[in-house]
């Protein structure tokens, strides 16, 4: 999604906000561990939620303060760009991401931040995410169609469920609520069994 109040900033100011924006957003992903990928991997191995914990509070965040801006009439959500959904190409790329993320150990995002503070290995990722880029750009005339096809237009959740906006946001709020439980008690879990296991194998005895 796009910032509503674009159009009254200079290309320099924009520019300017985008820079600082993506600055923090790659600051807080280093700090929150996503540099590394044996912790962004571990989500996959239901051993270490960081990533859903983080992610989930970060959609829950933009959702509130969204619907609370909007309800105030702060911010007009018909000037905020949602991307049309398209449903085969999307379920598709969503696949071949997670694979990629399952095998490399990182996202687009924090494949970036950890290239920039060292890590070779994301810098490999880094490659292939724009040769896959170039390869998309030169078959792009063969699979045009399929690249627009299942198109549903600009829908949201609401739309989609003809549900108040208001329901709909309780509903995400409290699926969150749920799944952090599930993360802690999944995590404590890992850890009964990661210092039971240490234990009858005589790791970590000095």
């Amino acid at each position: 999604m796009n910032a509503p109040y674009f159009e009254s900033f200079s290309l320099g100011v924009y520019l300017t906000l985008a820079v600082v924006i993506g600055f923090f957003f790659g600051f807080f992903l280093e700090r929150a561990g996503f540099s590394s990928a044996r912790k962004l991997t571990g989500q996959f191995y239901f051993r270490d939620w960081s990533v859903l914990k983080v992610m989930f509070t970060a959609i829950v965040t933009a959702m509130l303060g969204l619907g609370y801006l909007s309800a105030l009439g702060w911010i007009d959500m018909s000037l905020v760009y949602i991307p049309p959904t398209y449903v085969w190409p999307q379920l598709l790329g969503g696949l071949l991401l997670g694979t990629g993320f399952i095998m490399g150990g990182y996202c687009p995002g924090t494949s970036v931040v950890a290239a920039v503070v060292g890590r070779l290995d994301a810098l490999f990722f880094l490659a292939g995410i724009v040769a896959g880029g170039v390869v998309f750009g030169l078959l792009y005339p063969a699979v045009e169609e399929f690249y627009v096809s299942g198109s549903l237009g600009t829908l949201t959740l609401p739309e989609w469920l003809d549900l108040n906006v208001g329901i709909v946001i309780l509903a995400v709020v409290a699926m969150a609520v749920g799944a952090f439980w599930v993360a802690e008690k999944s995590e404590g879990e890992w850890d009964l069994f990661a210092k039971t296991y240490g234990k009858s194998t005589g790791e970590g005895n000095e």
